[in-house]
């Protein structure tokens, strides 16, 4: 005959078990990254984030909207080129600034901080290819909107700025792609990995 705090005992140890598997997770979870982007229109777009950015797009080409939702979160992107480069401006969904992101290639970052992702990558992947380089302006990094937008445009190289590469590395299972983070100087900051998307993301 089974007694109840046999079957209560049981429960519990099956709860710790539980609870200790989704904490194992967890950490795993926040690394991976789902992503999904696709067009919208301007109409759709955060009207405080078009009215924003009215006076600094004047001059710029192929100016396209976006909407990004991942594992965390949702956001709006606005892409277009200006001056020969490619720039990315990010609002949350109220169109607060969030970021701004210039793609750029290895030439254009300090020697010394490239040398520095170029190690951290050699040491966390054996075989990998950088496939985007974006040089990123957070927006809690500087005083306001006009001080963020106004570097990010000149292309400051200032100690706030990060770098967010887009890496294709080898792995058991096949190739994959990581999303890392590295401070001005080159210093790892962050990494998550990107299961391919059901979309046709656009890439500068």
């Amino acid at each position: 005959m089974i007694m109840k705090s046999d079957v209560f005992a049981t429960m519990k140890y099956r709860l710790f078990l539980l609870i200790l598997l989704c904490a194992g997770l967890a950490p795993l979870q926040a690394q991976i990254k789902y992503e999904r982007e696709y067009r919208i229109k301007k109409s759709q777009f955060p009207a405080e984030a078009v009215e924003l950015m009215r006076s600094y797009t004047e001059s710029a080409r192929r100016i396209r909207f976006y909407r990004e939702i991942d594992s965390n979160r949702s956001s709006y992107e606005m892409k277009f080129k200006l001056s020969r480069l490619h720039y990315s401006v990010e609002f949350n969904p109220q169109g607060i600034l969030e970021d701004v992101e210039v793609r750029i290639q290895p030439v254009d970052l300090p020697e010394s901080a490239w040398e520095a992702i170029r190690r951290d990558l050699s040491q966390r992947f054996k075989n990998h290819k950088v496939r985007k380089i974006q040089q990123q302006y957070p927006r809690e990094a500087f005083a306001d909107d006009a001080s963020t937008l106004r570097n990010a445009f000149q292309n400051l190289l200032l100690p706030e700025i990060r770098y967010e590469l887009i890496v294709r590395a080898r792995e058991s299972d096949g190739y994959l792609d990581f999303e890392l983070l590295y401070d001005a100087d080159g210093h790892f900051l962050n990494l998550r990995k990107s299961l391919p998307p059901n979309y046709d993301h656009v890439l500068y």
